[in-house]
């Protein structure tokens, strides 16, 4: 790991045993574009990289040069108006209407580590060997705005995370109307695009473009990352597949409005630009204030989707996610809400929970319905203390019991939304996000709390902090029910407006930051409707997230294939809920609904009581088998083999850090018969470990299993026997692979 630079050439080198980004300073002092990719050497001058010539209907910066137009050159953090017509990273709108600055290298430094981010989630080190970070400073002289271009190189792995911070040295306030926290400018466009993408109760869908000229986009202006698209990217070569081939990640550690996109230009450039949304962001930026933009997250790899996928769980999982419950194994839980929904008693609950110890569960959570008046989605949002008449012994009482069972207690909250028929509306009814004279929209029949003021935050602080203090609770299910509306808020004046949207996410970074700070040892699980703010800003804060409310095992084949594109398999809540679903109404096979949810942080979402004796044996060895298996199935290094994109069959594995234990996941979403002989090439085992198959006691050695695979046919690839327990749809298999002799 290293970051050089070549004063005679002026030349930026950032490397390590992965990657190389070679930057220059051009003779007009912006910031070029020279390469990233795969390392190589390091050297004085690598100007030949920087192409240049005259080209028809070109303006250019200088009257005697033809060939120096920013339209056909590379940039690092393109400036509006001038020679380039192509999206620029930053837009400043200065007190005359000009829209135009000039942001020229003045200096630079290189630390050891990474410097944090002020109130904004991004990755962190542990030590200064850890990584560096280059900061190159730019300087509008006129405007006296000045911006830090922040680069930080990890010892290992092919990352770069990037950030922009801006001052105001200047006279006078601007504002800003474009800050994004990176540009890439890349020499071709002979990329195959893919993103995260779907709605509620289908997140995370993976779909794929080819990239054609002009600008393809993802983005959200919801107020938060949202169901539709996540804040991820991938660019990949077109021979690029799961196990070999060239590919590119952006990652934005940010839960509000963003915006990613692609602009590939009439000569086969491409420019990626990511950050917050430019549409529903302005920031006034006063004399002597500074403004920060989230953190955006690079990798490359020439080794497959599977190895770009493993960089960033690995930096996610051990450098974005923080804390007490970074390491550990995730308590198995059960959630009370779609064994009872808002339909319950105490007594109730503790006959839930009782049902569920003796199965082995470790933590009870009591979702929504315990709180104000709270009996239906009607009422009682923003009043934090429990309903008496269901809670008699209140939420203290309550974990009391749960805990005398011998389980931990969670809780859930919603706490940036409140109702029109609470207290706290009452009471404040100017604390909602509305504008003036203008309807008020609702969803859910909630309202979104204003965020971007203090006193708002303080309050649900000071509500959340008092029942925390109260009560034995291990465990805060965070949930975020509704889209942002009417983004106005009557604390900050009109010239401010454009950044209600940031200053709300923000507030709830900052109350997110109070409530782990004050309650280290409380784990937290972000939600938004399932997976509606299921991002890397949330994973800083909360190391787990329910990625979608649609619990269906087969849906959650798509859901967590594609949330694994990026996110690390701690951090993807799974339940085994009833049948029929309550999402799609399909019957699956309980071993199907517990081999999918393994794969994350495992729990139950029913009234175990509800089961027959079979089940609940069934039931038991599950819980038996994820607490013998957890650590390898939440920590090892996973691999997807079979797309439930692509086929009929889907398949995926982890495999422990010292290669002596893999779980492969196999699963066929329709039967057949008389079907084919199948098998599954595996990945990460140790060719020369002897691996024993507990599904047929059979020992092979890890290149057999990698290279001839591991045969996964049964007797639908003929007629089907009468004398064997008939298969049916939504078949599954965990196989589980052991050395018995290293």
């Amino acid at each position: 790991m290293n970051i050089q630079y070549h004063e005679t050439t002026k030349t930026f080198h950032l490397y390590n045993d992965s990657i190389s980004y070679l930057m220059t300073i051009l003779k007009n002092g912006h910031l070029g574009q020279l390469y990233f990719g795969k390392r190589i050497r390091d050297r004085e001058d690598f100007s030949y990289l920087l192409e240049q010539c005259p080209r028809p209907m070109t303006a250019c910066v200088y009257d005697t040069d033809r060939t120096f137009s920013l339209e056909h050159i590379r940039q690092e953090y393109p400036v509006f108006g001038t020679t380039d017509y192509r999206q620029p990273a930053v837009e400043i709108r200065q007190q005359n209407g000009s829209r135009l600055c000039d942001l020229t290298y003045r200096s630079h430094t290189v630390t050891s580590g990474k410097p944090r981010l002020a109130g904004l989630p991004a990755t962190y080190t542990e030590a200064d060997d850890e990584a560096k970070t280059l900061c190159i400073t730019l300087e509008d002289t006129v405007t006296g705005i000045q911006a830090d271009l922040s680069y930080t190189i990890f010892a290992k792995g092919g990352v770069l995370a990037r950030n922009v911070r801006f001052a105001n040295n200047g006279a006078h306030s601007v504002q800003l109307t474009r800050a994004m926290s990176l540009c890439l400018d890349l020499p071709d466009h002979e990329y195959i695009w893919q993103q995260l993408s779907g709605c509620w109760a289908r997140e995370c869908h993976i779909h794929t473009r080819t990239l054609e000229p002009g600008v393809q986009s993802i983005g959200s202006m919801r107020g938060h990352s949202s169901h539709e698209h996540n804040p991820f990217l991938v660019l990949k070569r077109k021979t690029t597949d799961e196990r070999q081939g060239e590919a590119i990640g952006v990652s934005l550690v940010y839960s509000g409005n963003f915006r990613i996109q692609a602009e590939t230009d009439a000569h086969g450039t491409l420019r990626i630009l990511a950050g917050i949304d430019p549409e529903t962001f302005t920031w006034k930026l006063d004399c002597k204030q500074t403004f920060q933009t989230p953190e955006a997250v690079l990798a490359y790899t020439d080794k497959g989707l599977n190895h770009l996928s493993q960089t960033f769980q690995k930096l996610y999982q051990r450098r974005l996610a923080r804390g007490f419950w970074r390491d550990r194994p995730r308590p198995i839980l059960n959630n009370n809400w779609e064994a009872t929904y808002f339909d319950f008693t105490e007594d109730r609950l503790i006959e839930i929970a009782a049902k569920a110890k003796e199965c082995g569960v470790e933590l009870f959570v009591l979702d929504d319905g315990w709180f104000g008046a709270r009996s239906s989605d009607n009422a009682g949002l923003g009043d934090w203390k429990p309903n008496k008449d269901r809670l008699p012994n209140g939420i203290t009482g309550l974990a009391r019991r749960i805990e005398a069972l011998g389980m931990k207690f969670g809780l859930w909250f919603e706490p940036e939304m409140t109702n029109k028929d609470s207290d706290l509306y009452r009471a404040h009814p100017d604390w909602i996000l509305s504008t003036p004279q203008r309807s008020q929209s609702q969803g859910r029949n909630q309202y979104v709390l204003d965020f971007s003021r203090a006193e708002v935050v303080d309050a649900i602080y000071a509500q959340m902090a008092d029942l925390l203090n109260s009560a034995s609770i291990s465990y805060i299910k965070w949930d975020m029910n509704r889209s942002i509306t009417e983004c106005y808020s009557s604390a900050w004046p009109a010239d401010q407006q454009g950044e209600i949207y940031h200053r709300y996410i923000l507030g709830v970074y900052s109350l997110y930051e109070r409530l782990t700070s004050k309650f280290p040892n409380v784990l937290f699980e972000s939600c938004a409707s399932g997976g509606g703010r299921f991002d890397p800003g949330m994973l800083y804060y909360a190391p787990q997230g329910w990625i979608s409310d649609n619990s269906d095992a087969v849906e959650r084949l798509k859901i967590q294939y594609g949330t694994s594109m990026c996110y690390p398999v701690s951090s993807m809540g799974t339940h085994v809920s009833v049948t029929p679903n309550h999402q799609v109404f399909r019957n699956t096979p309980l071993h199907t609904r517990a081999n999918v949810a393994y794969f994350g942080t495992f729990g139950y979402e029913l009234d175990l009581n509800k089961l027959t004796p079979q089940e609940s044996e069934e039931v038991r060895k599950q819980i038996t088998f994820m607490k013998q298996y957890r650590e390898v199935l939440q920590y090892g290094t996973f691999y997807r083999l079979k797309s439930p994109f692509d086929n009929n069959e889907a398949a995926w594995m982890t495999v422990s850090s010292d290669q002596k234990t893999a779980l492969v996941g196999w699963y066929r979403i329709l039967n057949c018969v008389n079907g084919c002989f199948t098998r599954l090439r595996l990945e990460g085992l140790c060719p020369d470990y002897r691996y024993r198959n507990s599904r047929t006691g059979l020992f092979h050695y890890g290149d057999e299993l990698m290279y001839a695979g591991l045969i996964t046919s049964d007797e639908t690839a003929g007629q089907l026997p009468p004398d064997i327990t008939p298969y049916t749809d939504f078949e599954s298999r965990v196989y589980v692979l052991e050395v018995m002799d290293a």
